[in-house]
């Protein structure tokens, strides 16, 4: 089992700035991608950032050039640092790991951290 702790959501205007953390413990796999997902208020929750265990990272095309996400290997935490931020960009951000076990991919989630944009 795996336990993400998310921390650092909250309310800011348009154009503003937040730093989202994600401090995974458990039984982590050496082989794993850390990402940050958002559920916007009636929508699915999708991606918006993810980055592998080798530093590789892909980001959706609404937030690129705003947002950065990274990760520190040996305390085992992935972040988010979110600029310019947008009104869309509201929603509940969840911490995501998907590691391989037993030759399986498995996702573990946290249990989200509202970040609010005002105009």
């Amino acid at each position: 089992q795996v336990q993400l702790v998310e921390s650092g959501g909250g309310s800011v205007q348009a154009g503003g700035s937040l730093r989202l953390s994600c401090a995974a413990s458990g039984s982590i796999s050496s082989f794993n991608s850390l990402a940050w997902y958002c559920q916007a208020p009636g929508k699915q929750r999708e991606l918006v950032a993810r980055i592998t265990s080798g530093g590789s990272t892909n980001y959706a095309d609404s937030v690129k050039g705003r947002f950065t996400i990274s990760r520190d290997n040996a305390n085992n935490t992935v972040a988010l640092q979110m600029n310019s931020l947008k009104p869309e960009d509201t929603g509940v951000y969840y911490c995501n790991i998907r590691q391989l076990e037993r030759l399986r991919w498995r996702d573990y989630w946290g249990q989200g951290t509202q970040v609010t944009v005002s105009s």
